[in-house]
Order: C-alpha cells, then structure tokens, then sequence
C-alpha cells in the first residue's frame, strides 16, 4: 500500500520538485500540492493524505497554523515540518502544536524520503541540528518536574534516550542490536507509559521529567 503524501510550500519550483520525487519513489504517492494552508481543511476533505510534507513559513496561513488545524479537523495525520532556518521559536512552536517532526530543508533527499516513511510509521524523525535544539529548548523553557522514570524498564530508557538524541528507528535498532519491529514495540510501550501519542511528545516529556 503506498503511503498517500500532501505538500504544502509556497515556492512553486520547489512544491513540483517535491512532487516529482514522491512519485517517482516506491510506495510513495503525492496527492495534494498546496501553496499555503489558508483552506487546507476543505483542500484536504475527501482523500486525506497519510503525511503531510509542511514548510513553516508561508504566506496568508503558514504551517504552523496549519499544523494546529490538522490537529484540530485530522488529527490521525502525520505532519512532518520543514525549513530553512533552525529558528529556537519555531521549532518550539511547531512542536507545541503537535509536529510529528522536523527537518530542515537542506536535507538530502533521500533523508527527507525516509523521514516520510518513518514519520508514517510512528517515528519522530529530527535533523540532528534539530534533536540538539530541542533539548536545550525543553531545558530552558518548561518547568522542571520531580524525576520519575514512569516504570519504564531499562530497555525502554535507552530506547528513549536514543530518541531524545534524534535517532532514527533504523539507527536505534542498530544501536540496541534489535530489529527493527522490537523498537516499534518498545515504543509503543513508552507512548503508552508516558502517556503521549506522538515522538516529539515523549521528547519533550522525557526532558521536562529529567529522565536524563
């Protein structure tokens, strides 16, 4: 089954570029290509995508906004956040309102393509240069709370770790010398301990718990 794709960027070169290498990719289609979010509730309504490939700064509605009517209208879909700049107050922003991820847009292609299959696959895919500002974002900006592990087992500690760090699934399994499916499962617990629904949300849990 292919993974159904919606772009929103206003830069037209751009938007059609991304189009092009969505669907020239196995078991990736794009379905929708919109220059801003300004109707992106009834652009959406009737063949709603998987993923949604969001840049931040657009005219009229940028992503963010558009991100917290996904929320709001869709809430099942994966939005996955670019942009140029790694700018402290967007980043925290968009992770606020519920981003699944964020990469920036100098990513090579092939990363951004396995950010939209991890991302639909219940990843929280971050750019290195991300995972670094979400951390000290979370450290200066939410209260600290009385450390407490949430009864997560040591497993699922350095599985979380690993997260906080911006790793990728693939690259935590590794890590853990366990495949890939038995990450998958061990987060699902920590989503379920944690009480959260998303990989940016466990981050950001995790931080302001001082689990690390």
């Amino acid at each position: 089954m292919e993974i159904k794709v919606a772009v929103f960027d206003d830069n037209k070169p751009r938007r059609e570029l991304l189009q092009l290498l969505i669907n020239s990719t196995d078991g990736l289609q794009c379905i929708h290509a919109f220059a801003n979010c300004s109707n992106i509730v009834l652009n959406l309504k009737g063949n709603l995508p998987d993923v949604i490939l969001m840049d931040i700064d657009m005219p009229d509605v940028n992503g963010i906004e558009g991100l917290k009517l996904i929320r709001k209208h869709y809430p099942k879909i994966k939005v996955l956040m670019q942009t140029i700049f790694e700018d402290d107050e967007k980043i925290f922003d968009a992770i606020v309102a519920g981003a699944d991820g964020y990469i920036l847009k100098k990513a090579p292609p092939a990363k951004l393509l396995d950010a939209i299959v991890e991302v639909h696959e219940g990843g929280a895919p971050m750019t290195p240069t991300i995972a670094r500002q979400v951390l000290q974002l979370f450290s200066n900006k939410q209260q600290r709370k009385e450390k407490t592990n949430f009864d997560l087992t040591t497993r699922e500690q350095e599985i979380l770790h690993y997260l906080v760090q911006g790793l990728s699934y693939k690259m935590i399994a590794d890590k853990c010398n366990i495949s890939y499916p038995t990450v998958n499962s061990h987060i699902s617990h920590i989503y379920e301990k944690l009480q959260v629904n998303s990989g940016t949300e466990a981050v950001a849990k995790a931080i302001n718990n001082k689990l690390f």
